[in-house]
């Protein structure tokens, strides 16, 4: 009773369709009993087809298929129970009018099995697609015009909706031979001063398909022709326009396109891209121009990279804080930071000498530092670090020597130095130390400036700090860690901002949970 009464009811501007649940998709899936209508007049409904169907057998299912403001494309389906019923169907009504229009009905085909035979379908079309028409043509004036070429079954023009011509339309040949003769003759030919396309009409997914392949196609030439030669430049001022751009590259070698991106109101974004003509000219570009000042910024110059590279190398970036790098430790432990009046017996770098951009003096009794080794700050170390315990300096550790001995890198190391630093280390190490607690700001253009192997130093006497004051007892080994990251993100962890703030403390859980996962054996070997 509710299949009879209800099926098909509004319900918030659509209609509902009622049906037996079928509870075995076999059935359904196999396609007996489908049966395919098209060339429906807009007029009809589920309800309408259904009325009109239902006399030849029992409906499991029945539907007109719409756009999405709900207007019917013109084909539907309808659904039988038995084979029987589905071919009774096609043999009464196929052909038939309704609504004063010729419908054709037969058995539905998957798109599967359609795709399989689109190569025959190729071979043998016999409807033409035709474009650019004269807004004055008409179906009549289309059918006379490709009459000439053999017999038509259907000439349509399409209009929109109000009834304007839209400029394209199709020709329904009866033979294959009649509509490749008009293909071949008619195809770019001038009608009424419009230049004709003709060609074999497509559906729609082979359509998408082809376009698809053209766009990926074209994508590839394109990157193959831009490849090593294309440079992304970002860091610069916003009064950057494309000249200034072109006459700060164009030393390097010949530029084919400069471009400064800008926004929906013209205002620089800043970033753009420069474009040479040989690979050896963009890579000359890089070594000059990579870190160099401009307007008191240092430039990022790069080769460019498409979208989708972008996003595998962040996606990769994550992975690795998320999984073993960086902040996961090595088969060695994490890396160390070293707190000052500290030396480690077990192969370790004795203390180095301060940072010239901060103007201390050199503290008697200490070496100066291997290149590529991080420093250590001149902040107090707090007295419940584990990491700071004296040990006997005649007691050899695993991994380093004992007494007089040389630490890792060759450096010769001093017992004295060792069991208790001179008074003037002390005095430093237990003074409180004025900007301990507010460091002082290293700016973009001082970390550029300065010797690459003393930028980690400068980053790491501001970041030890911060850190000590969050974690103690882990400070050192926590500033090592972040020490692995780009110079330009430890730069943007060392903001005063909030946002920033929240960033470091970000990455401090993140490395005191890789800690916590190393376990106390682990770590104690990394000490």
């Amino acid at each position: 009773r509710a299949l009879e009464t209800l099926n098909y009811t509004v319900i918030k501007d659509k209609e509902c369709r009622i049906m037996w649940s079928q509870r075995d998709p076999a059935q359904r899936r196999s396609g007996r009993g489908n049966v395919f209508i098209k060339n429906l007049d807009a007029s009809i409904d589920n309800k309408a087809l259904h009325d009109t169907f239902t006399a030849f057998g029992e409906i499991l299912s029945c539907k007109v298929v719409t756009d999405k403001q709900g207007k019917s494309r013109g084909f539907g389906f309808v659904h039988y129970d038995t084979e029987e019923a589905a071919n009774l169907a096609i043999e009464k009504v196929n052909g038939m009018l309704l609504n004063d229009s010729k419908v054709f009905v037969g058995h539905h085909i998957s798109r599967t099995e359609r795709e399989a035979h689109l190569e025959q379908l190729r071979a043998n079309f016999v409807n033409v697609y035709v474009k650019n028409l004269d807004d004055e043509v008409d179906d009549e004036e289309l059918q006379k015009l490709f009459g000439a070429f053999g017999e038509i079954t259907s000439a349509h023009v399409q209009r929109g909706e109000d009834g304007e011509s839209r400029g394209f339309g199709f020709v329904n040949f009866k033979d294959h031979e009649a509509a490749c003769k008009a293909v071949n003759e008619l195809h770019e030919s001038e009608y009424k001063g419009q230049t004709l396309y003709v060609s074999r009409a497509q559906k729609k997914f082979e359509r998408e398909k082809e376009l698809r392949s053209q766009y990926e196609q074209a994508k590839m030439e394109k990157l193959g022709k831009y490849q090593g030669v294309n440079l992304y430049i970002k860091n610069f001022d916003e009064d950057m326009d494309d000249d200034k751009l072109r006459q700060e590259f164009a030393p390097y070698g010949t530029i084919t396109s400069a471009k400064v991106m800008r926004d929906d109101k013209g205002v620089s974004r800043g970033f753009g891209f420069v474009c040479y003509t040989a690979p050896d000219e963009a890579t000359k570009a890089i070594a000059e121009m990579n870190g160099r000042m401009l307007s008191k910024k240092p430039l990022y110059v790069a080769l460019a990279q498409r979208s989708d590279q972008r996003r595998q190398q962040i996606e990769a970036t994550k992975r690795q804080w998320q999984g073993a790098s960086p902040m996961a430790p090595s088969m060695y432990g994490p890396p160390m930071f070293y707190p000052p009046g500290y030396v480690q017996q077990r192969g370790a770098y004795p203390a180095p000498r301060p940072v010239r951009w901060q103007g201390a003096q050199p503290v008697p009794g200490q070496y100066p530092m291997p290149a590529g080794q991080y420093p250590m700050p001149q902040y107090p170390v707090p007295a419940g670090n584990r990491s700071m315990r004296p040990r006997n300096p005649r007691q050899g550790g695993r991994g380093g020597y004992a007494g007089r001995g040389r630490g890792a890198g060759g450096y010769r190391t001093n017992p004295r130095a060792q069991q208790a630093p001179d008074s003037q280390d002390v005095s430093q190490a237990e003074a409180p130390a004025a900007d301990a607690d507010k460091p002082a700001m290293l700016t973009a253009a001082q970390l550029a400036s300065a010797p690459p192997e003393e930028r980690k130093q400068m980053l790491g006497e501001l970041l030890y700090p911060r850190i000590l004051a969050v974690q103690p007892e882990n400070a050192g080994k926590i500033t090592g860690m972040l020490l692995e990251m780009d110079d330009s993100d430890l730069l943007g962890l060392l903001d005063e901002d909030e946002k920033k703030a929240k960033a470091l403390d970000e990455k401090i859980n993140e490395a005191m949970q890789v800690l916590s996962a190393q376990g106390p054996e682990e770590s104690e070997d990394a000490e």
